[in-house]
């Protein structure tokens, strides 16, 4: 019963002054929705890092060729044709830290469908290479055992290439041309998005790798392996495993330099999850320094409502109103106007994240746990500058309170 008139109390005093406890509280109001929306803002880019790595595969390495030397200028990695099939046959065959290998040959092409065309990226690959990528088939199959074997002129299209050559109608068993050589659509692929760099990883064309080396490149070599590790925590172990195998298959000497390059995406994905969380730090404890500056202000009225009712507390006091009362009095009504901005804080936060994904596109994702320590943190400071000034009204003298003027 105490609490609850103390806290009708701490109401009528912050209505007598509606305009200052709401300026008051907007300080707390912008820091916590500042907080919440940053944080939002930061938790959402962690998640669409991870979901296109995800895209790419899990535990994945790419293994590359090396690189060639001409006149001291080192060109980079892929510009010397070291690679094989037979590699990764033998990293299959050989590597019990190794789930799925694929070799991968990449180049544009024009893709013609009846009377359209439509210019893609054509990749050769490998049955696992489904596999590799965790890349589902919406239509049909993917490219099996028979078809490597055969170089068979079939393909795996996804979704744009799809409704860029057939529109509504149903690309399964259509034919399509590669460089006037017809190839029959066995499959349509469920649709994956754009990457971070905006590339559309549905514009695609799946065909053999054998039949892309020998009717469309004319090569004996890869340009790349990808390769899939039985399980996250033997990544490492495969990259290890995958670079001595190499070494030993093109007779690379100790001390020589190795003529291919293994990229481990998992070490990728941590550099970039350790960026985004980073920043999403930062932009929460830039924001959460509105929330200081909300409770000084908490402070500073308080102090003055002390002292314009300095002559209310020597009164309260003159009728029995304990030192602890009257700090609790002062006490609540600080918390009152850091959760009631807190509360209108969150409302402004979640709506803001959400403006935000509409109008700039940008991805934003609002945990629930930021919000209840967010409106825990304003209670909190309420009462840690509201506390000073709650002490002092609770130490006036009531006899030189009641002399105030």
């Amino acid at each position: 019963m105490q609490a609850l008139m103390t806290f009708r109390i701490a109401l009528r005093a912050l209505a007598r002054n509606k305009l200052r406890a709401f300026l008051t509280m907007l300080g707390i109001i912008i820091g916590v929705g500042a907080v919440i929306a940053m944080v939002a803002i930061g938790e959402g880019a962690k998640s669409t890092i991870r979901a296109q790595i995800a895209a790419l595969g899990t535990n994945v390495l790419i293994v590359l060729p090396g690189s060639n030397v001409q006149g001291g200028v080192r060109a980079g990695f892929g510009n010397v044709n070291t690679l094989l099939d037979a590699d990764a046959r033998a990293m299959a065959r050989e590597l019990p830290s190794v789930a799925f290998v694929s070799p991968v040959l990449r180049r544009q092409e024009q893709v013609v469908a009846a009377n359209l065309n439509w210019g893609t990226l054509a990749q050769g690959v490998a049955p696992e290479f489904q596999q590799i990528r965790d890349w589902e088939v919406a239509q049909g199959r993917f490219l099996h055992e028979g078809d490597m074997e055969s170089a068979a002129k079939v393909a795996v299209i996804g979704q744009t290439v799809a409704r860029q050559l057939f529109g509504s109608d149903d690309a399964l068993d259509a034919v399509i041309r590669i460089r006037n050589i017809p190839f029959r659509v066995v499959g349509v692929l469920v649709p994956k998005g754009q990457t971070g760099q905006g590339t559309d990883q549905d514009d695609t064309v799946m065909i053999p790798y054998t039949t892309m080396q020998k009717r469309l490149m004319r090569i004996t070599w890869v340009q790349s392996i990808v390769v899939k590790a039985v399980s996250a925590e033997r990544v490492d172990e495969a990259e290890e495993q995958i670079a001595l195998l190499l070494r030993q298959r093109h007779s690379i000497a100790s001390g020589r330099e190795d003529d291919f390059n293994v990229r481990n995406l998992s070490d990728i994905a941590e550099a970039a999850t350790t960026t985004a969380r980073v920043m999403a730090v930062l932009l929460g404890s830039v924001a959460s320094i509105s929330l200081l500056v909300g409770g000084i202000g908490i402070m500073n009225i308080m102090l003055v409502s002390v002292t314009e009712r300095t002559r209310e507390i020597g009164i309260r006091m003159a009728v029995g109103a304990r030192g602890r009362d009257i700090m609790l009095q002062f006490l609540v009504e600080a918390v009152v106007m850091a959760a009631t901005g807190g509360l209108i804080g969150i409302l402004l936060g979640i709506g803001s994240s959400e403006a935000i994904k509409q109008w700039a596109q940008w991805p934003t994702l609002i945990n629930p746990a930021i919000i209840a320590i967010a409106f825990l943190f304003s209670g909190a400071v309420g009462v840690f500058f509201g506390f000073y000034p709650a002490k002092k009204a609770a130490n006036l003298d009531p006899i030189e309170a009641l002399r105030y003027e």
